[in-house]
């Protein structure tokens, strides 16, 4: 990796990482949602760097565009059903901020031990792989999740049609 890869990795890295403090120490739960976006955008732009492109694009149709959408709006109508701006309480405790931190040096220590930095010969696997693996081995997983993603769907627009009393 030259100089320039890494430090454009870095920067993504740094994004990341603003985005996940800004969606755990934000006070208003519409902005971490927004802040959660920005972290999976950022995400999306590793796996770029990396040469996944298939990852990229998914991440960002189903994690920025999809679940970011869902959770946006299950914030705004537990809004308006409960009267107010809802607070994020997860901002005002710092042990989460503590584990956050143990948990990544532990990690970074288990990474820095193991030798999973190294070049390898990796396997290419394209999206018509990923493809087959969906429709061959992990059909019946992949059902299942179309069929739990049908139901949440369908129980966010009964909640959503409820009329006030």
């Amino acid at each position: 990796m030259s100089a320039l890869e890494i430090l454009g990795l870095s920067l993504l890295a740094l994004f990341v990482l603003a985005g996940a403090l800004g969606t755990v120490l934000s006070k208003n739960l519409v902005h971490s949602v927004l802040w959660l976006a920005l972290a999976l955008v950022a995400t999306a732009g590793i796996y770029v760097r990396l040469t996944a492109g298939f990852l990229a694009g998914a991440q960002v149709l189903l994690y920025a565009g999809g679940v970011i959408t869902l959770a946006i709006f299950a914030v705004m109508l537990s809004a308006r059903i409960e009267g107010g701006p809802i607070p994020n309480e997860s901002a005002k405790r710092g042990r989460g901020a503590l584990v956050a931190l143990a948990v990544a040096g532990l990690f970074g220590g288990v990474l820095l031990q193991a030798d999973v930095l190294a070049p390898r010969d990796l396997p290419v696997v394209d999206a018509a792989d990923i493809g087959r693996s969906f429709l061959g081995e992990y059909v019946l997983p992949f059902e299942v999740l179309s069929v739990l993603l049908v139901a949440a769907m369908i129980g966010a627009i009964v909640i959503a049609r409820r009329e006030d009393p």
